[in-house]
């Protein structure tokens, strides 16, 4: 059963926007709304610390309080948009369906995410992409949230004869091998050019391929 994504193909996110409230925000998330709005206009390169603060309307000595470094500031916004996407993710584990028709429905949900915001904002998925390539906490952290979710199904499918008993040890390692291309930031920068339908046709594919070969544990 291919998984069903939201109606009309919308977003899975809502793309958030900085507004004129801004400023009643506790101070660390209104730093971060306007870090955010500054790397989506400007990019990552020309986004400092600097005129983060000028924008939120602190010295920058006030901004280093709640983060120590651009870096820090920079993950801090990635953490938003993953932990929306852990969201997610953590709804489709919690659903009533079978787990295989769980688990491919989780996979193409962060995949589409990640192809969303490359496209949406993609200066902001430059932070996503810095990193993941240098492996920071923000992205471990990310990474062992979903490898949780994921056994989560696998052991329910284990526990349902859904998958058989023998792909429990080898599944995760499974997931990710095959998903890699498809949720590994770098990777879907490096393929942005394919177009949406193409790659959505490749992640359905990938996403259905991985099912079946834990439901005949091939």
């Amino acid at each position: 059963m291919r998984a069903a994504l939201p109606p009309g193909g919308g977003p899975l996110y809502p793309v958030r926007r900085m507004t004129a409230d801004a400023s009643a925000l506790p101070t660390d998330r209104r730093i971060l709304a306007v870090a955010e709005d500054h790397v989506r206009r400007f990019g990552m390169e020309r986004t400092t610390v600097t005129s983060v603060a000028k924008g939120a309307g602190m010295t920058h000595a006030n901004v280093y309080r709640y983060f120590p470094s651009k870096t820090a500031l920079n993950d801090a916004v990635t953490a938003l948009w993953l932990r929306e996407l852990e969201a997610l993710a953590t709804g489709i584990a919690d659903a009533p369906d079978p787990a295989g028709d769980k688990l491919e429905r989780l996979l193409l949900a962060v995949m589409r995410a990640h192809r969303e915001r490359i496209e949406v904002d993609p200066n902001l998925y430059d932070l996503a992409v810095d990193a993941f390539t240098e492996n920071r906490p923000v992205a471990r952290n990310h990474r062992a949230r979903l490898r949780d979710l994921i056994e989560r199904i696998v052991e329910e499918g284990v526990s349902t004869d859904v998958f058989p008993l023998a792909v429990r040890d080898r599944a995760i390692g499974l997931v990710f091998d095959l998903a890699y291309r498809f949720v590994n930031p770098h990777a879907i920068r490096l393929d942005r050019s394919i177009p949406p339908r193409v790659i959505e046709t490749r992640h359905a594919a990938a996403a259905q391929a991985l099912v079946r070969a834990l439901r005949t544990a091939v």
